[in-house]
């Protein structure tokens, strides 16, 4: 193989993986209100105000109904390489007993905290099943017809 080829072989190369390399791409998720329509939610507004101003939230806290979350962000992808989060827009409104709003509060990409996930093992406490228990356990424990009780006859 000649100087030549072995040349154009390698230009061809970088040219062909420096195009691949070059792929952008930046996908914006969620559902942030404008910031003219967040300025209209005034304290002491209801659920249902707060929904025909702004929308319905993103997601509800699920232990505290009373705490609406809207919230947006923009990932920027390269090729092949890992997501990175450009942008966070979080908006969380809470409401009191009475279903009116106590407090705004807005959090962005600066104000969050980068957590690790743990990869422990958490003991679980409790019967740890023997082989004869594995394996034979689930004898008889299936009845494909109801058991009646004549009890409740």
């Amino acid at each position: 193989m000649s100087i030549n080829k072995i040349g154009f072989i390698c230009v061809f190369s970088l040219f062909f993986i420096s195009a691949c390399s070059s792929d952008l791409f930046i996908s914006h998720t969620g559902n942030m209100p404008s910031n003219e329509r967040i300025s209209q939610i005034r304290h002491g507004h209801t659920k249902q105000q707060v929904i025909n101003t702004i929308g319905a939230p993103s997601s509800v806290v699920s232990l505290d109904k009373n705490t609406w979350i809207y919230m947006s962000s923009s990932i920027k992808r390269v090729a092949f390489m890992e997501p990175e989060e450009v942008d966070r827009d979080v908006l969380t409104i809470e409401f009191d007993k009475e279903g009116k709003v106590e407090s705004m509060r807005r959090l962005t990409k600066k104000n969050g905290k980068e957590i690790s996930v743990s990869t422990d093992a958490t003991q679980s406490l409790g019967n740890t099943p023997g082989f004869f228990e594995k394996f034979f356990g689930g004898v008889g424990g299936y009845s494909p017809f109801p058991v009646i009780n004549p009890k409740n006859l």
